[in-house]
């Protein structure tokens, strides 16, 4: 394990940069060592394959690693016709995996931000989340780095994102309480240090319910 995931020199503003990517061979070896752990035969008809369609779901359902929010952000406009309210896109489907068990977590995503002179085209909102969703994360981290690159790209008065989730690690193992929902929130700028436009975002978001 420590051959396969062997640094070189890390820079520090990137923790996944210098590691060394196993193999796909090496992928599925390790897809059949924990079905065997799990208490299954790798072997047999029905699990013969599932090492080849497990690696290719992992590259479908972590493909945020190969993604950069800059690039999808890329393209911002100016003709906003001196446009300088709210813009708010909610109730975005995200999924996501624990990084302290790589289980599922799933939910909604409000973002908001106030444009001084750019702005972005909707679908890319939708996409910056998939950037960061699509990787192993929590749902803290996740809601900070949205926000972030929102506010770097676009220069905003301010930024505002609430995700809405619930954590399989939570619902389907441990404590297993089914439905429980976990609500963060990031806001800068304007967001934050304003209570009238705080309050004006979470009431056209309704409190992340519908």
């Amino acid at each position: 394990m420590d051959a396969i995931f062997k640094k070189r020199n890390t820079l520090p503003s990137d923790a996944r940069a210098g590691l060394i990517r196993p193999s796909r061979e090496e992928a599925e070896s390790a897809v059949r060592t924990l079905i065997a752990f799990a208490g299954d035969d790798p072997e047999r008809e029905g699990l013969i394959d599932t090492p080849k369609r497990v690696v290719a779901a992992y590259e479908e359902l972590y493909s945020g690693y190969r993604e950069s929010a800059e690039d999808v952000l890329d393209r911002t406009f100016s003709e906003t016709g001196g446009y300088d309210d709210l813009v708010l896109v909610r109730d975005i489907p995200f999924h996501s995996h624990c990084e302290h068990h790589m289980m599922p977590f799933f939910g909604t995503a409000h973002i908001a931000y106030q444009p001084i002179e750019r702005v972005v085209g909707l679908s890319k909102l939708a996409r910056l989340i998939d950037v960061f969703s699509l990787r192993l994360q929590t749902q803290e981290h996740l809601n900070s780095q949205i926000a972030a690159s929102i506010e770097k790209v676009l220069k905003p008065r301010g930024v505002a994102v609430m995700l809405r989730a619930e954590h399989t690690c939570m619902s389907w193992r441990g404590v297993a309480k089914v439905g429980a929902q976990t609500v963060t929130t990031q806001f800068l700028g304007i967001f934050r240090d304003d209570p009238q436009v705080q309050a004006r975002f979470m009431n056209l978001v309704g409190n992340g319910q519908r």
